[in-house]
């Protein structure tokens, strides 16, 4: 009787598991850094700002309750003070900006499960674009890139744990 309750206990938990899990396979990270920078030399940042640039006229991207430039900004400072560095708006050492883009509308070809052609489908793209700048010299010294396809009615949770994701792959690319 114990190894029953064990067994459906676990298959329970993992049935839970399961359903709160949320897709990332679709998400393309890529960065790229300036060779020459040495980046352990960067300790503070400030904020240039954040850029959204949305096609999203009925609202299916973007929870009510949720704002995506915050989260992404409170992402962003969490893996930035988890590798060393501090907010300084006084005097840093780089200045970190963002840009969402989300297009709804977007269309792409994909496979049709029923027959063996591609047809032309609608399939909502959306990007994240993380720069770095140098303060001193107002060279760009990093530039990271997220794009997946939009999870549309996705509610606020699942959309963070998507977020979460791509800035935390995309900051594991910034050079040590």
């Amino acid at each position: 009787m114990q190894k029953k309750l064990t067994l459906l206990f676990f298959s329970f938990a993992l049935l839970i598991t399961g359903c709160a899990t949320v897709q990332k396979s679709d998400i393309q990270i890529d960065a790229e850094a300036s060779p020459k920078t040495n980046f352990s030399g960067y300790k503070t940042y400030t904020w240039l700002g954040s850029a959204a640039i949305l096609n999203d006229p009925v609202g299916k991207w973007e929870p009510l309750s949720f704002d995506a430039d915050t989260e992404i900004k409170f992402l962003l400072d969490r893996e930035l003070r988890a590798r060393g560095m501090s907010e300084n708006s006084t005097a840093p050492d780089l200045i970190v900006g963002f840009a969402a883009g989300i297009d709804m509308g977007a269309l792409a070809l994909k496979k049709d499960p029923e027959a063996d052609v591609e047809i032309l489908k609608n399939v909502p793209q959306g990007g994240l674009v993380v720069l770095l700048v140098d303060s001193q010299s107002g060279f760009l010294i990093w530039a990271g890139i997220a794009s997946a396809e939009i999870q549309e009615d996705i509610d606020a949770a699942g959309t963070k744990q998507r977020l979460d994701y791509a800035v935390t792959q995309m900051i594991k690319k910034l050079p040590k």
